[in-house]
């Protein structure tokens, strides 16, 4: 049988056997008289007593017993550590204390806090930077505001830590002799931080300010060379997007034209100007000399965007050499391409208009089309459009300017005619005479309506040679021509004469020659009065009604003196 005595730990009461005592209080004298020489020895020593009385109290819940016995506290002391064998692994590591990892405890953290310290709490439970954490609650506020309400539940719920043993467990620090010793010289290490930094808190307000004003100053600019860095990267993004989207459509094309290019754009301008021979040639030339430097573009961009090697020196020769070599192709193609409008020539033609019996022609748009004899043959017009007329609603041919021009004059005689100038240009004359000569124009005429094409007819395998025809239809003195508003004449504006004419919905306008070429003929006579007028009109209304009335009074003045009499 043991005699037992109770004994007081920071308000916690045990029973302990004496043997188990006199070891215990041994090993508190030792840790007291270890301690006694730095500044805050008693709270270090009752934090150590504090963490006993846990350790003692979970021996008892665990064994299920009463009692504190010596190997109880033969345990404790193996897990605290001895003074021996601290001062021992002290020595031994230089003074360098090596963290040995405990269990976390989750506790709001009071000495690194925004409002209280949860996000510091958790960061250090899960052993990770806290601005982390910060900034998931930061952005779960925008969920419907389910991150402050999480926040408040957690700020309820987890506590702070009551003594230094829980501020250790919070940070995983084990709760031994070593664990206390180097928590403690961490708080007065921050505490002699502090202190140091007293001298440069106590400085007057003018040279903090003046300190404070060049640490906005610099980081201000720190920011804002990092944002035009960043909006220069992104704008340069932006380029270099376009400029693929550029060198990618010059491939297209050049793929297309080269491959497709005989049957398909040899017949739209400005492609009719370019001899067949010379075709590929000049759009190979042309495309080198585009793509060549916008790959150089490119290949900048990426260099400055991403910090990647430039464009080296030999490389860059090598584009150079390319480039002037296309360039001058081009410029020699498009040389020989030009010599074709070096001279000029023109004929004009005569036809003469078979006159109405009134004196009055319908001039009208033609809108019939018109095939050549293989495309009659391709789509068998006999067979499967017999009696039927095809209408020109082909727009290919609208990339060729069209250069017909109509006007419209008066006679010198009674014949009405249609004069019909061409011009077309060549390498010399005779070449830009035979030009003009093979290009030819319809006109039709049936009874009294005139039919124009709205564009010049030439040999389609042939080069555009900038043809054209101007036509002059020459009417006798008041003959009325009757114009369609499709059909654009020089001088003359149908939408103006039916204007005039008050009739808008109409689809064409009548025009009448006089001695100064064709007027429009005003059918209805609209007189617009005056403000003066007005009033005049209305004064003289006025003044009959006046008469009137006075008139029918001396009437019946009269008619009464008479009764009476």
């Amino acid at each position: 049988m043991n005699k037992t005595i109770i004994i007081n730990i920071n308000g916690i009461v045990f029973h302990i056997e004496e043997d188990a005592y006199e070891i215990l209080k041994n090993y508190m004298t030792n840790i007291k008289r270890h301690f006694s020489n730095s500044d805050d020895s008693l709270e270090i020593t009752t934090d150590i007593e504090n963490r006993i009385a846990e350790m003692f109290s979970e021996i008892l819940i665990r064994d299920n017993k009463q009692v504190i016995v010596d190997l109880d506290v033969q345990s404790v002391i193996e897990q605290m550590g001895t003074v021996e064998e601290f001062d021992a692994v002290y020595e031994d590591s230089d003074n360098a204390y090596t963290y040995n990892t405990g269990a976390r405890r989750l506790f709001r953290d009071p000495d690194d806090h925004l409002v209280s310290g949860v996000c510091a709490g958790i960061a250090n439970y899960f052993n990770i930077q806290p601005i982390w954490i910060r900034l998931a609650f930061a952005l779960s506020f925008f969920f419907a505001g389910s991150g402050l309400l999480l926040y408040i539940i957690l700020w309820i719920v987890i506590p702070k830590p009551a003594s230094r043993a829980d501020r250790m467990a919070m940070k995983g620090e084990k709760l031994n002799l070593q664990g206390f010793k180097n928590n403690l010289q961490e708080e007065l290490s921050s505490v002699k931080s502090h202190l140091n930094n007293l001298n440069e808190e106590a400085r007057p307000l003018a040279y903090k300010m003046r300190d404070f004003i060049g640490d906005l100053f610099h980081h201000l600019a720190l920011f804002f060379t990092g944002a035009c860095k960043i909006f220069i990267k992104i704008l340069g993004g932006m380029f270099l997007l376009a400029f693929f989207g550029i060198a990618i459509s010059l491939i297209v094309l050049l793929v297309s034209f080269i491959g497709f290019g005989a049957e398909h754009y040899n017949h739209m301008f400005p492609f009719t100007i370019i001899a067949s021979e010379h075709v590929n040639r000049i759009y190979i030339a042309s495309f080198l000399t585009g793509f060549i430097p916008v790959l150089c573009i490119i290949l900048l961009l990426i260099s400055a965007i991403f910090n990647t090697r430039s464009i080296s020196k030999s490389t860059g020769a090598t584009l150079l050499v390319i480039w002037l070599c296309a360039l001058v192709a081009f410029l020699y193609y498009a040389g020989k391409a030009s010599a074709n409008f070096r001279e000029s020539a023109s004929f004009t033609q005569t036809i003469n208009i078979k006159p109405t019996a009134n004196n009055v022609y319908y001039l009208k748009r033609n809108d019939v089309k018109y095939l050549t004899h293989d495309d009659s043959l391709q789509l068998d017009i006999k067979g499967h459009f017999h009696n039927v007329t095809l209408i020109n609603d082909d727009e290919d041919n609208d990339m060729e300017p069209r250069n017909v021009s109509i006007s419209i004059e008066r006679s010198d005689i009674s014949q009405p005619v249609l004069v019909e100038s061409f011009t077309a240009k060549g390498h010399n004359y005779e070449e830009a005479l035979m030009n003009a000569r093979d290009t030819r124009y319809i006109f039709t005429q049936q009874d009294s309506a005139l039919t124009f094409d709205e564009r010049l007819r030439r040999i389609e395998s042939d080069t555009w040679h900038a043809e054209e025809v101007h036509l002059t239809l020459k009417l006798p003195l008041n003959a009325k021509v009757v114009v369609d508003q499709d059909l654009d004449i020089d001088g003359i504006s149908v939408y103006d004469c039916k204007e005039t004419n008050k009739i808008d919905k109409a689809t064409s306008a009548t025009f009448v020659i006089t001695n100064d070429g064709p007027q429009c003929k005003v059918d209805t006579v609209v007189i617009v009065k005056t403000q003066a007028q007005i009033d005049s009109a209305r004064k003289a209304t006025n003044l009959k009604t006046i008469a009137r009335l006075q008139a029918q009074v001396d009437s019946a003045r009269k008619a009464d003196s008479v009764n009476k009499k």
